[in-house]
């Protein structure tokens, strides 16, 4: 797909390019599907601009350290590589990001450079906020081609910083989408729909999940596995009344966590002290978002078992329902010691996005 056939767009408050695949081998038939690890990047940029400025600018978005995370772990798996010596192979990635300036001389810039139209580049020039340029299935089927420039490198990693957590963004929702489409291919069990429906909710869960333990308020989901390559999975759901605002304050949140844990969730169930607690030595990490069009406080730490037999990470949401009168805490937390945890909180973050919520069941339960 040539950029030249680029049309100028607007996106999220970022001026972007974006193209239709009308070429002469536009056709999605003709293209295979794009294909890579969850949370990979190719990156493709000259050595030497790689090694400046312009490289520890892209690390900042692309390599930043996932936020509460047990240890630290990169937000994306980057991978560098020269434009020249792009393959068929490598340019069939899932994710990939051109970066050039328009300035720069060299060869393997000028090599990025040359995609573009002098009309293109003007633009640009008169404009500093347009720097990005963004073509989808570019050469494969579900992949995503992201073009940064600027004039010089200055105005790029201005830019960059500026725009860092959009960036960031864009790969999370893509990545996101691409894990559901995975995860969701077959439809829950009955006994999952069922239990969803006493509170008034829709479990979007994969079937590997299993109902491991069922209160009046409370549901626990577990993704057991006894093989030490893949990580340990638990999801949970509890509710209560939505009675303040201050139930949202965050040491409010830590609290009502621990409360619900230390009753239900040990790391053996023999051993009633092995109940599992926040970690607070290194604080959880809040943030303000939606679930289903619900106002909800995101919550990203670590957690750990009171006797300090077990840890990992945890990812939770605490969603208001203002028109029930609730609050659902919904959280998935991994057991993977010494391994990575960055795909299972991915995971538990695109299982967790999509949980709706909704009165249709609890009206229909009153009617009968």
């Amino acid at each position: 797909m040539s950029i030249r056939k680029c049309v100028l767009g607007l996106l999220t408050g970022i001026i972007l390019f974006a193209c239709e695949g009308n070429g002469p081998n536009g056709s999605s038939s003709n293209k295979p599907k794009a294909r890579g690890s969850l949370g990979e990047i190719l990156l493709v940029i000259d050595s030497a601009k790689y090694a400046g400025p312009v490289g520890d600018a892209l690390k900042e978005v692309f390599e930043a350290s996932i936020p509460g995370i047990i240890r630290d772990e990169s937000m994306f798996y980057t991978r560098k590589v020269d434009p020249r010596e792009l393959t068929r192979i490598l340019k069939m990635a899932n994710n990939m990001v051109y970066v050039t300036t328009f300035d720069d001389q060299n060869p393997a810039s000028r090599n990025i450079t040359n995609q573009f139209t002098p009309e293109s580049i003007e633009m640009s020039k008169s404009d500093s906020t347009l720097f990005m340029l963004r073509n989808n299935d570019e050469f494969a089927i579900g992949q995503e081609v992201l073009y940064l420039f600027g004039e010089n490198e200055e105005e790029l990693i201005k830019n960059l910083k500026s725009n860092k957590s959009q960036l960031q963004n864009l790969f999370i929702n893509r990545e996101r989408e691409r894990l559901a489409k995975a995860l969701f291919n077959r439809k829950n069990s009955e006994a999952i729909v069922k239990s969803g429906e006493k509170f008034g909710i829709t479990l979007n869960l994969p079937a590997s999940y299993q109902l491991a333990m069922e209160e009046e308020n409370f549901l626990w989901y577990r993704q057991p596995t006894l093989r030490p390559d893949k990580p340990d999975i638990s999801l949970f759901f509890y509710q209560t009344d939505y009675t303040d605002e201050a139930q949202l304050f965050p040491e409010n949140i830590i609290k009502f966590r621990d409360e619900i844990t230390k009753t239900r969730i040990f790391g053996d169930p023999a051993k009633k002290e092995s109940y599992i607690v926040t970690e607070r030595l290194e604080p959880p990490v809040f943030k303000n978002t939606q679930i289903d069009g619900q106002y909800s406080v995101e919550m990203r730490g670590a957690w750990k078992t009171n006797n300090l037999s077990m840890g990992g990470s945890f990812l939770s949401y605490t969603v208001v329902d203002e028109e029930q009168g609730k609050i659902f805490y919904i959280e998935g937390f991994v057991y993977y010691p010494n391994e990575a945890h960055r795909s299972s909180l991915r995971e538990i973050e695109t299982i967790l996005n999509a949980t709706e919520f909704s009165t249709e069941f609890e009206n229909s339960l009153e009617e009968n």
